[in-house]
């Protein structure tokens, strides 16, 4: 069974940065990061293989530029570096994982984890 342990989140003001990790138990071949604003569907950012193929979501046009996915595979844990953030990205961040290749949707990953919150204040 896979467990994913996000960490990282927390309240930042407007234009700074923060740096979400997600833990896997076990290496697996895909992993992603998801968010969701509340009163929000839960929206794509971006995954990444083990080979660091990225792909980031057609609804994350917004935060190319700003937000880069990679991943240690040695330590089995996903990164999410997230800069010059605005209000709008205040939102539930999750990790998620599927162990044979980087689906378009959230519903077609396997694992998930519990999330972390990040707020951003103007």
């Amino acid at each position: 069974q896979v467990q994913l342990v996000e960490s990282g989140g927390g309240s930042v003001q407007a234009g700074g940065s923060l740096r979400l990790s997600c833990a896997a138990t076990v290496s697996i071949y895909c992993m992603g990061w998801f968010r969701q604003a509340q009163g929000k569907e839960r929206e794509g950012v971006a995954a990444i293989n083990s080979g660091g193929g990225t792909l980031y979501y057609a609804d994350s046009d917004s935060l190319k530029g700003r937000f880069t996915i990679t991943r240690d595979n040695a330590k089995n844990t996903l990164y999410l570096q997230m800069d010059s953030l605005k209000p709008e990205d205040t939102a539930m961040y999750y990790c998620a994982a599927r162990g044979d290749w980087c689906p378009l949707s959230a519903r077609q990953f396997e694992y998930w984890g519990q999330g972390t919150q990040v707020t951003v204040s103007s």
